[in-house]
């Protein structure tokens, strides 16, 4: 079996295993309120190319931590911190899209308030979720600061902010690229971090290379997420192709072109995979995932 059929096999357990694990973290549907837990699970289930799971898993797997119950704890709560921001993103006072995942945001399915209460529930969830099960708890604290960080002012909700702020602004690269590391990359930083913090310790030196691989993944999934954008359909993406030039706001495409954004894409593909040599074949997953981000189509 060549690398990539055991790359699509790997990904597809970890995502089968994914869905199975967020069915059984969330509020079951028929529980008090019904409306709300099962907004929360049309927002979550049944959608996304788990990335952040996955980089977990990966992450896992190189530091020994594979097949502890932190690893889907971590993954999941994860990805429900990145439901909730996707939810909040497409409502009417932020990004107002009609389209997520193929399928109604959830304040179209719904309504307004719904939506707001679906990605408050769903970041206290993620907490809940992360902080129980087995595991040390010193461990598990660090591990539940390390997700607030990236999800708060310091992280995605303050990437999301400047985003916000930056409408119709003629932003340099380096304020695009501040903007970027907070608002996609400290999630994507962080789902790195957890799952390698399911297996051991890490060295000042594993760190460092944990942190200079994040950092290109996270910075180029929004890179290939601008190109996507002005090149592919609404079908494709599952969302609303061609909303961000429609609503003026700066990206990698707008800046660069969309040449140079496919050229600087593809030499944050070679970084993250400078960044992790020194792991050698243990790092195959995080290598493959990155290109499964530089080279995706939807």
């Amino acid at each position: 079996m060549s690398d990539a059929m055991h790359f699509r096999d790997w990904m597809a357990t970890v995502q089968s295993t994914m869905e199975s694990a967020l069915a059984g973290y969330l509020p079951a549907e028929d529980a008090v309120p019904a409306t709300l837990h099962q907004a929360m699970r049309y927002a979550t289930l049944d959608g996304g190319k788990r990335v952040r799971p996955l980089l977990v898993f990966a992450a896992a797997e190189l530091f020994d931590g594979a097949g502890t119950d932190l690893v889907p704890r971590a993954a999941a709560a994860v990805e429900m911190i990145h439901a909730y921001s996707l939810v909040h993103d497409d409502m009417p006072c932020m990004d107002d899209d009609a389209l997520r995942r193929g399928k109604p945001t959830v304040h179209v399915k719904y309504d307004e308030a719904t939506a707001l209460l679906v990605g408050d529930a769903l970041q206290s969830q993620a907490f809940i979720v992360l902080s129980e099960g087995e595991g040390d708890a010193a461990r598990k604290l660090e591990m539940v600061r390390l997700l607030a960080n990236a999800s708060g002012s310091a992280g995605m909700c303050g990437g999301q902010a400047i985003d916000l702020a930056s409408v119709g602004l003629a932003l340099t690269r380096e304020e695009l690229e501040r903007m970027h590391r907070l608002k996609t990359g400290a999630l994507l930083r962080a789902s790195v971090l957890l799952g390698a913090l399911c297996g051991k310790s890490l060295s000042p030196d594993e760190l460092a290379a944990l942190d200079k691989y994040a950092a290109a993944v996270g910075l180029a999934f929004q890179v290939v997420d601008d190109v996507l954008d002005a090149t592919a359909d609404s079908a494709t993406l599952g969302k609303t192709a061609g909303k961000d030039a429609a609503d003026n706001k700066p990206t990698y495409v707008s800046i660069l072109g969309l040449e140079q954004s496919r050229a600087l894409a593809e030499q944050l593909r070679l970084d993250a995979h400078e960044a992790v040599s020194r792991f050698g074949g243990r790092a195959q997953r995080l290598r493959e995932l990155a290109d499964l981000i530089v080279r995706r189509s939807a």
